[in-house]
């Protein structure tokens, strides 16, 4: 019976800065608000509620980007105590999140977010959306995804 190989104790082992982050924000509709989604302003009666522009599907991919850098979260980076963030473009902070990561030796390999909403109808403004997305995060359009359900 031949003995079993052993691995070599010194060898390198070949290691990867791949991360896999998960984000997930959730606001309240108001009246008087403007709905922005991924970057892009949506007919409705009510927006959400917020700091910024509150688009709650940015802040939870720049949740999710931060998060898989073990950076913290959107809060850390941009508190909604800070006058500087007062309605504030997401894709704005989005972008700062990506030069944040670019910092620290990582870039977006690919974007899949799920919106969970009844109303309004959002499929025709997803393509919008994903192209800002890419466009922030200086990505390439077929890396981003984003669905909606209900």
């Amino acid at each position: 019976m031949a003995k079993p190989k052993r691995s070599n104790p010194k060898a390198k082992i070949r290691r990867t800065k791949i991360r896999i982050g998960y984000g997930h924000d959730v606001h309240q509709f108001a009246e008087g608000r403007k709905l922005i989604l991924g970057g892009i302003t949506i007919p409705n009666e009510r927006g959400l509620v917020g700091h910024s522009d509150a688009d709650v599907l940015l802040h939870a991919i720049c949740d999710a980007l931060l998060g898989a850098a073990a950076l913290g979260d959107i809060g850390r980076h941009f508190p909604n105590t800070d006058v500087r963030f007062k309605d504030i473009s997401s894709l704005e902070l989005m972008n700062r999140v990506r030069l944040l990561l670019g910092k620290e030796g990582y870039s977006v390999v690919n974007i899949d977010a799920t919106v969970v909403l009844e109303r309004p109808q959002i499929a025709d403004y997803i393509s919008a959306m994903q192209q800002g997305i890419a466009r922030s995060l200086k990505t390439d359009v077929a890396r981003v995804s984003v669905k909606a359900t209900t």
